[in-house]
């Protein structure tokens, strides 16, 4: 949900100036040292999983019998495969577990079609003349450092309360077969959210697609970080894709990064058995196997799909006084002077903060100065260029609250000086 005000009071702004720089100076005194960058879990987070630090203790075998210390298990432990398949709506049999990190996964599908292509591909993507990617903006700013990375050109398009504008990537898939595939954050998208509906992953995944080997990366890294008690469902797309007659066209990935610890937890990908086969086949060149024995410790925490529900409502109750802290002072101070818009969001881990044109690079500087680091403007599009120059992604989620609160009330003074600056012609 997005929260606009009204349309900026350009002139009492204006008179305003030199209260504002007088606040922003007294800001400044403060000696603030305080970081609203990265989404990274707290301390008190990370907490809920300590009991993991004991198991699996003097336990050795899975389920099935398998001795979690040695080689093998390319697919996975099949226990935790079971509950996140449930959690994910995947067949258990089309989802692998993996290490500690689903943008490793991301990278390896992108890097391997680059490199041998997909197995309806007319030849690897590196042998194409041109290769592009849809991105949809704002988005995430580590998606598009893969394309990047791996030289493949970006177009935006516009992202929805709803996810993706599907007509504006229908139009361009249609008859362009250099464009390749796409990112979509599903559930509370990284900054803004928003949730793709039924209807646009629908929407997707029917579409005509000049490309034949044009695929959807589904990275659902958020489907269980609720922020109220309306825990939002994520749209059945492997399903929905299957439906449609284009089961390959999706490539869904999730981890336990922010659920238990980010350096100690487990990937998933999930896709159509072709897919599944394909990327078994050059990961098997690539590893002897995944880490069972972390596999085991996180079945045996979780013990189901439920255990990690509860577990996810002990993340809430410490995250969502501090969204709350963010979208009140945002209300509170920049409501008055009508100056901006931002989400309020119902899951995640990000505010998405739009000011004033032309401003958001200013923000993020006067924030420096005062000693609250913020994600660099321009992050949420790809090479970092923000056309208008205005979205700010907030992430909350690592301080204390009261740091929370000290932070936005430093960062509102800025988005309302660089707005005062604007309008007096600065």
């Amino acid at each position: 949900m997005t929260t606009t005000t009204s349309s900026p009071n350009a002139a009492a702004l204006t008179a305003a100036l030199p209260e504002l720089r007088e606040a922003y100076a007294a800001l400044q005194a403060k000696g603030l040292k305080l970081d609203l960058t990265r989404g990274k879990p707290s301390a008190e987070q990370l907490d809920l999983s300590n009991p993991m630090l004991a198991l699996p203790g003097t336990r050795s075998r899975g389920e099935s019998g398998t001795d979690v210390r040695n080689y093998g298990g390319l697919d996975g432990l099949p226990e935790l495969r079971a509950i996140f398949a449930q959690l994910l709506d995947v067949p258990v049999d089309q989802l692998l577990a993996g290490g500690n990190a689903s943008l490793t996964m991301m990278y390896d599908t992108v890097a391997w079609a680059m490199l041998f292509g997909f197995p309806e591909s007319p030849a690897p993507w590196s042998r194409e003349e041109t290769v592009r990617w849809i991105c949809a903006v704002p988005g995430y700013d580590r998606h598009f450092s893969v394309c990047e990375e791996l030289g493949i050109e970006m177009i935006t398009v516009p992202m929805t309360e709803t996810g993706p504008d599907a007509q504006a990537v229908a139009e361009l898939v249609a008859d362009d077969p250099t464009i390749k595939g796409m990112w979509v954050v599903p559930t509370y998208a990284n900054p803004d959210g928003s949730v793709v509906s039924d209807d646009v992953a629908r929407a997707l995944v029917e579409m005509p697609a000049a490309a034949p080997d044009f695929r959807i990366l589904w990275d659902n890294a958020y489907a269980l970080h609720h922020l109220t008690d309306v825990e939002t469902p994520t749209a059945p797309v492997l399903r929905l894709a299957a439906e449609a007659g284009n089961p390959d066209r999706v490539v869904m990935y999730a981890s336990t990064s922010k659920i238990t610890w980010a350096g100690g937890g487990v990937s998933f990908l999930a896709s159509s058995p072709a897919n599944i086969a394909w990327y078994k086949k050059h990961l098997a060149k690539a590893s002897i196997g995944p880490d069972k024995v972390n596999h085991l410790r996180h079945a045996m925490f979780f013990g189901s799909a439920d255990g990690v529900r509860e577990h996810m409502r002990k993340h809430r109750e410490i995250l969502a006084p501090k969204f709350r802290a963010v979208t009140s002072i945002l209300a509170e101070r920049l409501g008055k002077y009508g100056v901006g818009e931002w989400t309020d969001p119902r899951g995640g881990y990000f505010v998405s903060l739009d000011v004033v044109p032309g401003t958001a690079a200013r923000v993020v500087g006067l924030a420096k100065e005062a000693g609250i680091a913020l994600t660099p403007a321009g992050a949420t599009f790809p090479y970092g260029n923000d056309p208008e120059d205005k979205n700010i992604r907030l992430a909350p989620s690592m301080p204390p609250l009261s740091e929370i609160t000290e932070a936005m009330e430093g960062v509102a003074t800025c988005v309302l000086l660089a707005a005062a600056e604007a309008f007096a012609g600065e």
